[in-house]
């Protein structure tokens, strides 16, 4: 019953209401009276609609895997060098006007803003008439405000200048204007107007409308605004962390308590296009060549990343990035072999096509293989994951995001039967998880020097992954599959962080750790201020990839083009962002 509900709300219903405006290449709302009669059947159809925008294909996909991942430290584009080369532009930092992610994901995010305005059209007009009642009116309309924020949100994160439509825009507008307070305004009718449970399955409510506000405030670096509605949200709200780490990335624990907001799937549900209604956005980020999974390998995360988890004599992170190639985790692939690191040479142990790599012995954080898949380490029932299940290992590396993966013996409820590439999967796209609440609330204190706060909620975090019975085990269902080991900070500074610069490094890393490959890191870095810093000390390291070489970022490089069909047509309207390097 569930997975029909989850069909019916997020992909069961097509209705083309709008048409593309041919001089700006945004999608206007356009309702003809003659032609449709408001009443709240016709809201309801209008209104799932508005949420099957949420997954928006590869291009443009929910997870922001290509923007917000690649385009970070956290992973590489993968598979091999020219398939999608688009995309390596975003792990370069010379990301062109007329590249066509760029051009897909403007549209989807419009396409899903010119949704939202057709049926806030339908609803509004069935209000007028009496054929939908106030109640239940402002009930659609505080859904359909959240979703038309959050398509701004993700519109105005990406590309910065950017245009605001909304349901009575009937012309050409310009991206000149600060649009932050519109999608203010947006969260803001969503919390004044919903209820805390949400009307349908995983939609819209008073809580996640919070959340959203509190993050358009977080990216604004609005501490003061963000703060009450984060304590709110903390003090107040339905949500807590899973008991296991792993349960935000199991589709059995799909919309779970610590889920505020996230896009769901199905497949095989019997709709007839199941894979239509399951996770497109990341059907390339799979294991390739002799997997299980077979397709494509894209999306993988980078030997910086792996390396973050490395953890000291008390189960912290380390304070300093690894800078010796040497330092390196043992498994890194053969290919990645720098002379004199004998560590890294691969063990061949007479199956073709496999490697074994030497055993790292060094600490490691948990949450590292919940959320790498790694060469020696079992992939849940499949067995130990293989080097040869890379496609190219010499171009992306020979790992892949666990996130997105599941068991052999789940494979009928977590991906589609059939479907080209095989892998079209439910297990949910997070958006925002009760783990950043704490987090941003967490930096937020760190600001203040509020240190011991700052402490206690970076260590809420952490605390639910020292439960060993959480790690991943060895095909014998006991052994640890490698040396985990986790501490709080509490247990070495009681007295609360040491310094307020100390607090915020903590958070960052902790965010980093946690979130890793759900598409926030790159924004992240922007929103701080710090992604010049970051990234550019991530490029100087060494990275076993020779196309990164010669890369750097700059600040203007902190949001993308507009497209330039959207400029083109656009007749004026809409201005190209300053990527003048001076």
């Amino acid at each position: 019953m569930k997975n029909i509900i989850k069909t019916f709300l997020f992909f069961a219903i097509a209705v083309s209401v709008f048409s593309c405006d041919k001089e700006l290449d945004i999608p206007l709302s356009t309702l003809s009276e003659s032609e449709l009669v408001p009443d709240v059947d016709l809201a309801e159809k209008f209104t799932v609609a508005a949420y099957g925008a949420l997954e928006m294909r590869r291009e443009a996909a929910a997870s922001n895997w290509t923007f917000g991942g690649t385009g970070s430290d956290n992973a590489y584009k993968g598979s091999t060098p020219g398939d999608q080369s688009e995309i390596t532009q975003m792990e370069v930092y010379e990301v062109s006007p007329n590249n066509e992610y760029v051009r897909l994901r403007w549209r989807g995010l419009y396409e899903g803003v010119a949704r939202a305005n057709a049926a806030i059209n339908v609803v509004n007009r069935g209000l007028e008439s009496g054929a939908i009642d106030a109640e239940l009116g402002n009930t659609y309309l505080g859904e359909l405000r959240f979703l038309r924020g959050f398509f701004h949100f993700q519109a105005k994160m990406t590309f910065g200048n950017v245009p605001y439509v909304d349901e009575n825009t009937t012309e050409n507008p310009g991206n000149e204007n600060d649009i932050w307070p519109n999608i203010e305004a947006d969260f803001q009718f969503a919390i004044d107007n919903l209820d805390p449970d949400p009307v349908r399955y995983a939609g819209a409510n008073q809580w996640n409308s919070k959340a959203y506000l509190a993050k358009v405030h977080m990216y604004q670096m609005d501490y003061p605004a963000a703060k009450p509605i984060l304590q709110d949200i903390i003090d107040n709200g339905p949500y807590n962390l899973t008991p296991s780490f792993h349960q935000n990335f199991n589709y059995a624990y799909n919309n779970n308590g610590e889920t505020v907001f996230a896009v769901q799937y199905a497949v095989n549900d019997g709709s007839g296009a199941s894979q239509d209604n399951g996770n497109q956005g990341d059907e390339l980020n799979y294991p390739h060549s002799a997997s299980p999974f077979g397709c494509c390998g894209f999306y993988q995360p980078s030997h910086d990343l792996v390396n973050a988890y490395l953890t000291d004599s008390n189960g912290l992170p380390l304070t300093t990035p690894i800078s010796d190639p040497a330092d390196y985790v043992a498994n890194t692939d053969p290919s990645d072999i720098v002379s004199g690191s004998p560590r890294n040479v691969p063990v061949e142990d007479g199956d073709a096509g496999t490697s074994i790599f030497p055993e790292e012995t060094r600490t490691l954080d948990p949450r590292l293989d919940w959320t790498v898949a790694r060469t020696g380490i079992p992939l849940f029932d499949r067995g130990d994951f293989m080097l040869s299940w890379a496609r190219d290992p010499a171009n992306g590396g020979p790992y892949y995001s666990k996130k997105l993966l599941w068991s052999e013996a789940d494979d009928g409820l977590a991906r589609v039967a059939g479907g080209w590439g095989q892998n079209i999967g439910t297990i949910q796209t997070n958006l925002i998880r009760y783990a950043e609440i704490l987090l941003w609330r967490a930096e937020i204190a760190a600001s203040e020097s509020d240190l011991m706060t700052a402490m206690n909620l970076v260590d809420e975090v952490r605390a639910r992954n020292m439960d060993s019975a959480n790690w991943v085990k060895e095909n014998d269902g006991v052994t640890d599959a490698a040396n985990y080991a986790i501490g709080l900070y509490e247990d070495t500074y009681p007295g609360g962080f040491p310094d307020a610069t100390f607090a915020m490094n903590a958070v960052v890393m902790e965010y980093r750790l946690e979130t890793a490959l759900e598409g926030h890191r790159f924004f992240d870095l922007v929103r701080r201020g710090i992604a010049e810093q970051v990234l550019n000390g991530y490029l100087s390291r060494p990275q076993f990839r020779g196309y990164l070489s010669s890369a750097s970022f700059t600040v203007k490089r902190s949001i993308y083009p507009l497209p330039q069909e959207a400029i083109n047509l656009a007749f004026g309207a809409l201005n190209q962002n300053d990527f003048s390097q001076n």
